[in-house]
């Protein structure tokens, strides 16, 4: 199963034009937006972030949709949304 989670583009890496820095719930991560060149991303846009890639532009309705259902599931399953967003170690 692929899971994605919505992030918030907070910014972009200087010199890297295919780099940008999401929020994903509160936890902040460089990303490659590479595939959404065309989209002309701007700060605030939601993306649907998979193994380090921007998958899709979202609405934030869908980002908080998308959130809700993550979080729905980490209950089911005890560990929360913190689960599935807790960098690998």
């Amino acid at each position: 199963m692929c899971l994605g989670i919505p992030g918030e583009l907070v910014g972009f890496v200087e010199d890297q034009p295919d780099l940008a820095v999401v929020d994903v719930s509160g936890e902040r991560r460089r990303i490659n937006i590479g595939l959404l060149r065309d989209e002309g991303l701007e700060i605030g846009d939601w993306v649907l972030v998979h193994v380090g890639f921007a998958l899709t532009k979202l609405s934030a309705e869908e980002a908080d949709a998308v959130r809700g259902y993550l979080e729905e599931m980490g209950r089911a399953s005890s560990g929360g949304i913190d689960a599935v967003t807790e960098p690998a170690v």
